[in-house]
């Protein structure tokens, strides 16, 4: 099975501006992701998609192909996140999988690629994506109506401790895997036959906000 590792990157970031080349722990952001799945033996092909010339020329510094560039009506603030995948998709009919990366996931390294790859493998599965256990468990979330009274998200469990709770799963951001015939399908990689790949939190932090980078930038140091 022939696969393209995909990162997007498009230039027109608003919470943290130019994020995807701007410096973290050395190097720029999408380097991060670039490295960890050119390392990776299961990936053919790491290619960038973005309509950014710079994003582009520092893509191609990192070792990152870049053989189309994404149509601007494609990296616009509306586009759903779907659309630049399909495009790709098209421009790469060589291949039968796709795996998504997100350079706002940096902390996510090259085991968790191997990983992956090997989930979809071993279950012959359409899709994986990357989760992990959320901080709050949602038995212990609540809304507030209109008078600001408490009303349970989900039934109010009976134990005490967030242990005795069963384990629940969030999506992380950081990979997301489709055979790309299934891909044009569903337009979508989430379905009744998605599997989950866990990362542990640590890992999975996602950045978009100047928090998030300063907690990457920490971990990524090794400061954690």
């Amino acid at each position: 099975m022939a696969v393209f590792a995909l990162i997007p990157a498009r230039g027109g970031s608003k919470g943290i501006p130019r994020k995807n080349i701007r410096e973290i722990a050395g190097k720029p952001l999408i380097a991060w992701t670039i490295e960890a799945a050119r390392a990776a033996p299961g990936i053919d092909a790491v290619v960038v998609s973005t309509e950014d010339d710079e994003i582009a020329a520092v893509s191609r510094e990192w070792g990152a192909e870049v053989p189309f560039m994404r149509p601007a009506k494609l990296a616009a603030d509306e586009t759903p996140g779907i659309d630049p995948v399909l495009h790709a998709i098209d421009q790469l009919p060589a291949y039968d999988a796709v795996l998504l990366l997100q350079a706002t996931s940096p902390l996510r390294t090259t085991a968790d690629i191997d990983g992956i790859l090997a989930l979809a493998a071993q279950t012959d599965a359409p899709a994986v994506v990357s989760v992990c256990e959320p901080e709050d468990h949602p038995n212990w979330m609540y809304r507030l109506d209109a008078s600001a009274r408490l009303a349970p998200l989900m039934p109010v469990p009976e134990v005490a401790r967030r242990q005795d709770l069963p384990p629940v799963y969030a999506l992380n951001g950081a990979m997301y895997f489709a055979r790309t015939a299934w891909l044009r399908e569903t337009r979508g990689f989430l379905s009744a036959e998605t599997r989950g790949y866990p990362m542990p939190a640590e890992r999975s932090v996602d950045i978009d906000t100047p928090l998030d980078w300063r907690v990457a930038e920490m971990l990524l140091r090794g400061e954690g």
